[in-house]
């Protein structure tokens, strides 16, 4: 049993909750509807109360809240994109979950300062797609000085199927999706949900809320009911990933979709060994494993199934163009140079450090240098597919 925090979202999380959990036919909720409540309520959610704070004094930090390279080097890439699509008018860059605006911010500094980027700036259609109001009002304070590009907020439903030729990016989105949590027990595929037993949030488990949890582990060719799964073992399914992944692709004309974050394959993924599953909470910086604490004031992740992702997006119509890790794909597409160019001459001792600290970070393969990246395609030729990121660096 968990006690839920005293904090005043909690406790009208806790309202909202109790008044789910007693609507639901058995007065129970999977963990997917508890998270997508506690993140995602359009008030007292994490993501929509105000409350979240992205950065260094924030719960968490991403790879733009390091400095402006990491954006600068996806705007490398997009512009590969652009010209192996043939410098189409226009060129969509479609944003999903923006955060800050950090990253859009960086990505756009970096087409206004080159010089040889005006006919791409003309091309750009950049489009953000945001869940959170809170954040979106963030997004467009920050962003309010780019009036020389076309910048939009859209949702799914105001994008045409098959209408956008360009590329769907993000950035840590997908481990924020809600997700299922599934254990074996009694040599069964079970899911854990949540009920109200003694005014305390209590864990119960029972049968699968749906078949589409047993189809996922078809999808990526796992078993959990081989003997070499110990009873009792835990992990998540996000299946909000694979109707996220149809839905790009259903918009997707001709292009690419960009997917970031930190995750595994599905081998790695449910390993035997991994039996309490990936899921974490951020608050403060600090992360822990008890999702029932802090409601509405901290972040709840799941790392990413990206081979889910791939076979989703194959079932989808997408091509899987590559896999690799952030790492290796940042080296190929120009950090190593900008490494050395920190000798140049050009900075004084204090940015030098707190430069080459920053682009440590970005390769690390222990943290962020080792998050996932995939890039997938459509109605793409073989030229098309082959990308300045996947390329190995001299």
């Amino acid at each position: 049993m968990m006690n839920l925090s005293e904090f005043s979202n909690s406790q009208k999380l806790q309202q909202i909750l109790l008044a789910e959990i007693e609507r639901s036919p058995h007065q129970k909720i999977t963990f997917a509807q508890y998270m997508a409540t506690v993140l995602y309520d359009q008030q007292y959610g994490y993501y929509n109360s105000g409350t979240v704070s992205i950065g260094s004094q924030g719960d968490f930090f991403t790879s733009s809240s390091l400095g402006k390279d990491f954006g600068e080097l996806l705007a490398i890439q997009f512009r590969e994109m652009w010209h192996k699509l043939g410098c189409p008018n226009p060129f969509y860059v479609v944003e999903m979950g923006a955060g800050n605006g950090e990253l859009a911010q960086d990505v756009l500094n970096f087409f206004s300062n080159s010089s040889d980027n005006d006919d791409l700036i003309r091309a750009i259609k950049y489009v953000i797609i945001e869940q959170s109001t809170a954040l979106i009002k963030e997004q467009q304070e920050l962003l309010k000085s780019f009036g020389n590009f076309d910048l939009t907020w859209k949702t799914w439903t105001d994008l045409a199927d098959e209408s956008i030729e360009g590329c769907f990016f993000s950035n840590e989105l997908v481990d924020a999706f809600p997700v299922h949590l599934v254990t074996k027990s009694n040599n069964q595929l079970q899911e854990v949900y949540l009920k109200i037993q003694d005014h305390k949030l209590t864990e119960v488990i029972d049968q699968i809320s749906t078949e589409k949890i047993a189809q996922y582990f078809d999808l990526i060719k796992i078993d959990l009911l081989q003997p070499e799964y110990p009873d009792g073992y835990r992990s998540e399914v996000n299946l909000n990933a694979l109707d996220w992944v149809s839905a790009i692709a259903l918009k997707l004309k001709r292009g690419y979709v960009l997917t970031i974050d930190y995750g595994y394959t599905a081998q790695k993924y449910y390993r035997p060994s991994r039996s309490r599953g990936t899921l974490q909470c951020y608050y403060q910086h600090r992360y822990h494993d008890n999702p029932y604490v802090n409601l509405g004031y901290q972040d709840l992740t799941g790392h990413v199934d990206f081979t889910a992702l791939e076979r989703q997006g194959e079932l989808s119509g997408l091509q899987t163009i590559g896999f690799t890790q952030q790492g290796l794909f940042l080296m190929a597409l120009g950090l190593g140079d900008r490494l050395n160019e920190l000798s140049s001459g050009k900075y004084n001792i204090s940015e030098i450090f707190k430069r080459r600290d920053a682009l440590h970070q970005l390769i690390n393969p222990t943290g962020l240098g080792g998050f996932g990246v995939l890039i997938q395609g459509k109605n793409l030729n073989q030229k098309q597919q082959t990308l300045q990121g996947f390329t190995v660096p001299d």
